[in-house]
């Protein structure tokens, strides 16, 4: 393709026969879906095979950038990493930051897509355009940080990775993919797919800069960005101490969950003050391209854990790994992040398995035998630490709560379903539905699941960009929508949710970003960006449509949320009302209430003809 802003080509890579084959970026799918998460459902819509096991050779791995990456627009070089789940049966997306998406970009590369399994461990080398199927048996079984050493010292020292620690090759449903930088597309189970296809890592390399369309005009939005983002009240508070400057202000707001999601006071809650983490912080960091550096690294000095230097745990860790187990002890929770970090584990559904394995003992349906003689306590720091290795490792009970807290449950009976917090079988995050109910909405009618990011409701959590009653059922259907499709758009042009959460961006100024650098004049329109971002949601709809998890009766939330009252405020006695709410959304979204499936007015409305056709044929339409 011919076109500015994208590096131009998507890369196949078959690991079965071990070839590679770069073709052109089509202009029609940059137009059509700006690139990104869009990308990455379109390409999966065309490539999947309906019904496929998402641990087999037929799986589709798609890693995907947008077409900002690599340019001096801040924080555009996310990378998405999109696949059938192995842990939800879904379609899914996952998202990282860091310098890995740049670097694809520099490479050549706007998209990979994977498929096929290797015969032994391999890792994928792209030098431009030298692809290289590298042996690597000597990494397999080490940590990510202990595979650092051999990919970087094997292609070169500059080049950036993607890789799987033990949980991936274990094939732990919820593994996640690791940077060089130790940032995580964590959730869904990405990491276990590159175990099954006997693919350690992806390491990329090259001086390939994006062209862009209008120098001037791009500097000067640029510019316009950058002051957005100085100006915005928010920054100082990411600037200085990252998604930690949230923990404690959420837990008073109601959306940070403890004891699995009982909703008891957290003792010792004050130890999550941005006064007490900002002690730990040693050092500031930034992902490519970003000037708000939200990314910190703690220090510790004290404890059995003391010297620990290592990545800051974000909010949802502090949450998983802390509020959600009784704990407080931030050493504890860094020295666990870590684990996870090198393991390639997801730290939110590591937690919630804890959780759920801690409760089930609490309540006498599991016992000390079946536990591998470990006493589960809330609030036992040696606990959580001795879990997230056995979960890595598939050792024990961990073998069981590394299926996934809708298989553990499963597999243990005796009731445990009831206790098993997660949503199309993704373990809900650090946000109680009962205190924000369009938020409540949005996990519950994600296509991924449980995943906050689907779509954070700004409108509820932080008045932005305008304030309304978290508990109020009124009006949040379109709520709902707005974010979920807000997101997508911004997702598809590869952007980093943070600045769009907090209004630091605005739709006119990814549009004005989005012409300049790439010269395509559909999106000097936002309406048009508007419509791709729904266009978007209603297609990765339409997969899991197609894989038969899309209607209505997959749109659940766990029994605890739709019966126990929370006892504390601000939400005290509140609970969530699903059918209601979810009357409202399908209504808004122009899908069928009694089903929760796509019209086909919808989808051609959002120019999916052919999508709606193929639903027709396979009988998923609403009639």
């Amino acid at each position: 393709m011919g076109c500015y802003g994208y590096a131009g080509k998507i890369l196949f890579v078959d690991l079965s026969t071990k070839k590679a084959v770069a073709q052109d970026l089509p202009l029609d799918l940059a137009k059509t879906f700006i690139g990104a998460r869009g990308f990455g459902a379109k390409l999966l819509w065309d490539l999947l095979p309906k019904g496929v096991d998402p641990l087999s050779p037929d799986n589709v791995l798609v890693l995907t950038v947008g077409p900002l990456a690599g340019t001096a627009a801040q924080s555009t070089s996310r990378w998405f990493v999109m696949f059938k789940s192995p842990l939800t049966g879904t379609y899914f997306r996952s998202v990282s930051g860091g310098f890995f998406g740049a670097m694809l970009k520099f490479a050549g590369y706007d998209a990979i897509v994977v498929r096929g399994r290797a015969e032994k461990p391999v890792y994928l080398w792209i030098h431009e355009d030298h692809i290289e199927f590298r042996d690597a048996s000597h990494i397999w079984g080490l940590t990510v940080d202990g595979s650092r050493e051999f990919l970087l010292e094997e292609t070169n020292r500059n080049a950036r990775f993607a890789a799987i620690g033990p949980a991936g090759e274990r094939l732990v449903k919820f593994a996640a993919i690791v940077s060089d930088d130790y940032r995580t597309a964590g959730r869904g189970g990405g990491g276990a797919v590159m175990g099954s296809k006997n693919l350690k890592a992806i390491v990329a390399y090259g001086e390939r800069r994006p062209k862009i369309y209008n120098g001037e005009l791009f500097r000067k939005a640029v510019e316009e960005q950058v002051e957005s983002y100085k100006k915005n009240p928010t920054f100082e508070g990411f600037h200085e101490l990252g998604t930690n400057n949230g923990v404690y202000l959420l837990y008073v707001l109601g959306h940070f969950p403890t004891y699995n999601f009982k909703q008891i006071e957290l003792e010792n809650v004050d130890r999550f003050k941005p006064e007490v983490l900002e002690n730990y912080i040693a050092k500031h960091y930034s992902c490519y391209g970003c000037t708000i550096r939200c990314g910190k690294k703690f220090k510790l000095t004290k404890g059995p854990y003391a010297g620990l230097f290592w990545d800051f745990p974000e909010y949802e860790t502090h949450w998983s790994f802390g509020g959600n187990l009784g704990i407080t002890n931030i050493e504890a929770i860094t020295y666990a992040n870590q684990l996870a970090d090198r393991y390639g584990l997801d730290t939110i559904s590591a937690g919630a398995a804890i959780a759920f394995a801690i409760e089930l003992y609490e309540k006498g349906i599991i016992s000390k035998r079946e536990i591998d003689g470990l006493e589960l306590r809330w609030g036992d720091p040696d606990v959580l630490v001795e879990l997230v290795r056995k979960i890595a490792l598939r050792e024990g009970i961990g073998n069981i709560l590394a299926e996934g807290v809708k298989r553990a449950a499963e597999i243990v009976g005796r009731g445990a379903e009831k206790y098993a917090m997660h949503i199309k079988g993704l373990e809900l995050p650090a946000y109680d539905p009962r205190a924000a109910k369009a938020h409540g909405l949005s996990l519950a009618t994600s296509n991924i699941g449980a995943s906050h990011m689907i779509g954070w409701n700004k409108f509820e959590i932080t008045g932005i960009p305008r304030k309304v009653d978290p508990f109020s059922t009124e009006g949040k259907g379109e709520l709902a929508k707005y974010v979920q499709d807000e997101t997508a758009m911004f997702e598809a042009a590869g952007f980093c949710l943070f600045p769009v959460n907090s209004g630091m961006i605005t739709a006119d100024l990814l549009s004005k970003l989005l012409y300049a650098a790439t010269g395509i004049e559909e999106f000097k329109d936002t309406k048009y960006l508007w419509l791709v971002g729904e266009r978007v949601y209603n297609l990765e709809k339409a997969i899991n449509v197609r894989e038969g998890v899309g209607t209505r009766e997959h749109d659940k939330i766990p029994e605890r949320i739709l019966k126990e009252p929370v006892p504390r405020p601000p939400a005290k006695r509140q609970i969530f009302e699903l059918n209601k709410l979810l009357d409202d959304y399908y209504k808004v979204r122009g899908w069928d209430t009694k089903t929760g499936l796509p019209t086909r007015g919808k989808l051609e409305e959002l120019g999916l003809r052919d999508v709606a056709s193929t639903l027709e044929k396979l009988g998923m339409l609403p009639v």
